[in-house]
């Protein structure tokens, strides 16, 4: 149980907030702001989630230990596109052109023009902003012709992460396993690609395409945590008092799996392993950085991951060594399952938040937008973060208000939607919705049979208290839930929005098969 603890943070508050502005005292500062976003990986990888965990994580057990550890957040998607759409926007993905599955590297920006993101949000009050990492959100490439893979790297892209409310931006501009392997800074590649890479195997797993003279794929994940290190040196050393925001989306332990020389063979069991305990070590340095230029205690530091482990990361060799990414939870990476979406979140902020808490409170990452604006006083407008819902008063230690989040929508690589409500949660398919059983697709990686599923029945409803591991499908059982969720979810679709506020405008084009389901439930 969380600890109801009285920590004042005192900011001017939403009016949908439920608490009036004089019961805090005044900040003498903004917080700085760090998310840090790990790739694909599973709850069960992280030890102070998961006490078998075949490796230790000591460096984010030591950041839960000095904050909060969230037991019941989620990604807005079991995939990563439109986990970082809804991340910075505070809106789900499916709400714009990307009704599955994810983006390419070649791929025009998923962000609608206008929209705004955290970034814009923070930058208008005054915030220094950075983005070093896997961006995976699209950019309009310079073309030399119609193919998308027709990129003249000589030239500038236009609409990446500096149109998005980024004042810098240094990565990648998609998976690491995904081409074209070359680094970007701001809006540029550091250099045109004068070779290429074959398909490579399980375990490093990449596509072939063309990479940079000046690219190693082993280098990704050293080189964002030093990029961090300097920006945190570098916003120390500067008078004009700005706060910062650094978003720092890793391509780690996502494929290719290659941790570096120091951490190979370091946990004894396998080459994902090692990489976890390479992210967990970089984790470790970030937070050392913070300490050493005197920014730690406000600084709000939220460690979080885009979606569930990846079943390419190979589970058959976990389970010789007892280890579970998914902590006991249904399902991977792709799944309307928890084991696609549910998903470790950390916020350490001393300032603000009591060290060693844990709450069971029902976040989601796409929060983080309505948490800043909370944090900054700023009230949103009708067009913004239209699904997103602040979590402050957690992170304060009070009592969750009556405006925190009660519901919430997952979506899947086959595009199929699930609505949480308190411990019920429905799944609108018969199916997994990616690649776990039951499924008439399932990935190369997991050795599952192909499943009939107009066998089974249409929706599936599970009790989580009761069920968490998704075993006993009551829908049959409890139609009075089903067709109150179903309703639910229909509704947040039609108004364009889940949160209260004016609705806006949704288009239900042909290539949504999956709202054939409205039917079962009707106005």
């Amino acid at each position: 149980m969380i600890a109801f603890v009285r920590r004042f943070l005192g900011a001017a508050l939403l009016a949908s907030g439920g608490f009036a502005a004089d019961q805090f005292t005044p900040p003498t500062s903004p917080p700085n702001i760090v998310f840090v976003l790990a790739d694909d990986l599973g709850i069960g990888d992280v030890s102070c989630y998961n006490s078998k965990s075949a490796w230790p994580t000591p460096h984010l057990d030591a950041l839960a230990r000095g904050g909060m550890r969230f037991t019941d957040a989620h990604s807005a998607s079991s995939l990563c596109t439109p986990a970082r759409y809804a991340l910075l926007t505070g809106r789900y993905a499916w709400r714009g052109r990307l009704k599955q599955d994810v983006l390419q590297g070649y791929d025009p920006p998923l962000i609608e023009a206008g929209r705004h993101t955290v970034a814009t949000l923070l930058r208008e009050h005054g915030y220094a902003t950075a983005a070093f990492g896997k961006w995976h959100l699209g950019l309009d490439w310079a073309r030399t012709g119609p193919a998308l893979e027709n990129v003249d790297f000589a030239q500038p892209f236009a609409n990446g992460p500096l149109r998005y409310g980024f004042d810098r931006f240094f990565g990648i501009s998609a998976s690491l396993d995904m081409p074209p392997y070359v680094w970007l800074a701001n809006d540029r590649a550091t250099a045109v690609p004068t070779g290429t890479v074959a398909d490579s195997p399980v375990p490093k797993l990449w596509r072939a395409g063309p990479i940079g003279p000046d690219f190693k794929m082993e280098d990704v994940q050293p080189r964002l945590i030093d990029q961090s290190i300097a920006f945190f040196a570098e916003r120390a050393a500067t008078r004009d008092a700005k706060p910062f925001f650094l978003y720092l989306p890793l391509a780690a332990p996502h494929t290719p799996i290659l941790p570096t020389r120091e951490f190979e063979g370091k946990t004894h069991t396998t080459s994902y392993g090692d990489f976890v305990t390479q992210v967990d070590a970089d984790v470790g340095r970030l937070l050392a950085a913070l300490e050493k230029h005197g920014l730690a205690n406000n600084t709000l530091i939220i460690f979080s991951s885009d979606n569930g482990f990846a079943p390419a990361a190979d589970v058959p060799a976990h389970a010789k060594f007892n280890h579970d990414p998914s902590a006991g939870y249904r399902g991977y990476k792709s799944d309307l399952f928890e084991g696609g979406h549910r998903i470790p979140f950390i916020a350490r902020w001393p300032a603000v938040i009591k060290a060693g808490t844990t709450t069971c409170a029902l976040v989601e990452q796409l929060d983080l937008f309505a948490t800043c604006a909370e944090i900054l006083g700023a009230q949103l407008p009708a067009t913004a973060a239209e699904d997103s819902v602040s979590f402050l008063p957690l992170l304060r230690g009070e009592k969750p208000p009556s405006s925190a989040r009660v519901t919430l929508v997952a979506h899947s690589k086959e595009g199929r939607f699930s609505i949480r409500d308190g411990r019920w949660k429905l799944l609108l398919w018969p199916g997994s919705g990616g690649w776990s059983s039951p499924t008439p697709s399932p990935g190369q990686w997991l050795k599952v049979e192909r499943t009939d599923l107009a066998t089974l029945p249409p929706f599936q409803l599970y009790d989580l208290i009761a069920d968490p591991a998704e075993k006993i499908n009551l829908a049959a059982a409890q139609p009075e839930i089903v067709q109150r969720l179903g309703r639910r979810l229909r509704a947040d679709i039609e108004r364009g929005r889940s949160t209260p506020g004016a609705p806006q405008p949704v288009v239900l084009d042909s290539s949504w098969a999956q709202v054939s389901w409205f039917a079962s439930f009707p106005r």
